[in-house]
């Protein structure tokens, strides 16, 4: 499959994300600086923050989607790398990793070796700011769900079960698009594991991988949750200490 269809698919599932509130949730608590934007896709929140005065640097393992961001961004530096094994990115004075990349890291190993990587990615009191799907929403929300979008050029059917682990979901993508020199439509299939965790599991690594002011927040919120698990989206903003 060529990159451009991998990501233009990508980009129409996420055509209506938030991406303007994670913005501004981001610059609510920093507004310039060096960023490295974990798991940045298609570029599209890398480059909205490079617009607004950002040195960004967008990191992803898929060589596919970086290849559509660089044709179609501009004004960030981006790199593939696996954020579970991240070489040679420091001195950032912010690590982002929005709309639910963290929920793709499966294994408490692994989330600990993301955060010790993030955290020797910052400067002395550098930020993380990152959000996931709660365990309601996946469990209220997500499993057992199916989803289905019709449009001219591309269709989709979308299963959501239950996952072999607590508080996982599979997610399994029917996909026809549009072959514009045959008219056909062709179809190709993606899978997709998530998982989440506890509040509480996140903060224990994050203080054990040494963040310190691990304040949550829900849904786009400034306001610190005193629920956190009653909103569908969690963000976490920490500092190195």
């Amino acid at each position: 499959m060529a990159y451009s269809k991998l990501a233009y698919i990508y980009d129409v599932l996420m055509d209506d994300a938030p991406y303007d509130q994670w913005q501004s949730f981001v610059e609510h608590f920093c507004k310039q600086g060096k960023m490295l934007d974990l798991g940045c896709g298609t570029g599209r929140l890398s480059h909205q923050f490079a617009d607004s005065g950002f040195s960004v640097t967008g990191v992803d393992y898929s060589e596919d989607m970086l290849a559509f961001a660089q044709a179609n961004t501009s004004g960030v530096q981006y790199i593939q790398q696996d954020i579970r094994l991240l070489q040679g990115l420091t001195e950032f004075d912010i690590v982002v990793s929005l709309c639910d990349v963290l929920n793709y890291i499966t294994t408490t190993d692994e989330l600990e070796k993301v955060f010790t990587n993030v955290r020797e990615s910052l400067v002395n009191d550098g930020l993380f700011i990152f959000d996931v799907h709660s365990l309601n929403h996946f469990n209220e929300n997500m499993v057992g769900q199916t989803f289905a979008e019709i449009y001219d050029d591309i269709s989709y059917v979308w299963f959501c079960e239950q996952g072999r682990e607590y508080g996982s979901v599979e997610h399994d993508l029917t996909f026809f698009l549009l072959n514009e020199e045959t008219g056909q439509y062709e179809r190709f299939d993606e899978q997709h594991y998530q998982r989440t965790f506890p509040v509480e599991t996140y903060k224990e690594l994050l203080e054990k991988t040494g963040f310190q002011s691990v304040t949550v927040y829900g849904d786009f919120s400034i306001e610190e949750a005193e629920e956190p698990e009653e909103n569908q989206r969690i963000f976490f903003v920490c500092k190195k200490r």
